[in-house]
């Protein structure tokens, strides 16, 4: 069973920077991307940042040019850095990683969420 353990939330200031990991432990056959979700409160489930197999990367245009996702294979982690916060960057950060089973058959998991709290 995939685990994933998300770590490095906080509270920061405006124009501040903090940088979310999130490992996973257990066995994966194969791993087709992972990304970020945040949640505020009171509105959906939104995805921040992507990163696939073949390394291309993706990002909300609210992050666009702030946010870097990366990752490391070895590790099987993904890591969020975020700079120049915003009060709206707020919110409980989710890493999700989508893999195939040794049956190829999908399987997603979610991180237990990393709360962002950014002051103005």
């Amino acid at each position: 069973q995939v685990q994933l353990v998300e770590s490095g939330g906080g509270l920061v200031q405006a124009g501040g920077s903090l940088r979310l990991s999130c490992a996973a432990s257990g066995s994966i056959f194969i791993l087709n991307s992972m990304a970020w979700y945040r949640q505020a409160p009171g509105k959906q489930r939104e995805l921040v940042a992507s990163i696939n197999d073949g390394g291309s990367t993706n990002y909300a245009a609210s992050v666009k040019g702030r946010f870097t996702i990366s990752r490391d294979i070895d590790k099987n982690t993904v890591y969020l850095q975020m700079n120049s916060l915003k009060p709206e960057d707020a919110g409980v950060y989710y890493c999700n990683y989508e893999t195939m089973d040794r049956g190829f058959i999908p399987r997603s998991y979610w991180g237990q969420g990393a709360q962002v709290t950014v002051s103005s």
